[in-house]
């Protein structure tokens, strides 16, 4: 019997296991993510989303990446990126370079303010890690679980259609 003829009233749907276990794992994301992302915000003055820009450069290296490969990354319209990289450029913490491949192209790239700030908020976003969300994890599922998170991440990302 397949699962759309097993759910037949609101309740059955509210207690299915499957809708249980998706909705924990989006209600731990969403809390998580006030929790580490106030931290950051609360001590170093920038947004997680920004954060996780600069993370998102520094993994690109010195050429940096185009606004549409870094929309696509943090599934940001194009609009949404820019608006977001001009807050950071304002900040210091990122500029923007002529493409040497394509000359209407910009690339975005870490200024040295933006890779001390990756360094600094890193250090400490890993010990807010490790608190909030390894040590509630018994230690023998520390390491499949982020396998696990790394799998269904990828999976999803490559489902996701590309941002235009």
């Amino acid at each position: 019997m397949d699962a759309e003829a097993e759910i037949s009233t609101a309740k059955e749907a509210a207690d299915d296991e499957l809708i249980l276990a998706f909705g924990r794992l989006q209600g731990a994301a969403n809390r998580l993510e006030y929790i580490l992302g106030r931290a950051i915000e609360e001590e170093f003055g920038i947004s997680h989303l920004m954060f996780e820009v600069l993370l998102i450069l520094g993994r690109a290296g010195a050429p940096g990446l185009s606004m549409r490969a870094l929309g696509q990354e943090q599934v940001l319209t194009t609009g949404g990126a820019t608006r977001l990289v001009d807050r950071m450029e304002a900040a210091g913490l990122v500029e923007r370079a002529d493409d040497p491949h394509d000359r209407r192209g910009r690339l975005v790239r870490l200024t040295r303010r933006g890779e001390e700030v990756a360094v600094r908020v890193a250090r400490v976003h890993v010990e807010n890690i490790k608190r909030y969300f390894l040590e509630p994890l018994p230690p023998a599922h520390r390491e499949r679980f982020a396998e696990d998170l790394r799998i269904l991440s990828h999976t999803a990302r490559d489902m996701l259609p590309r941002m235009r």
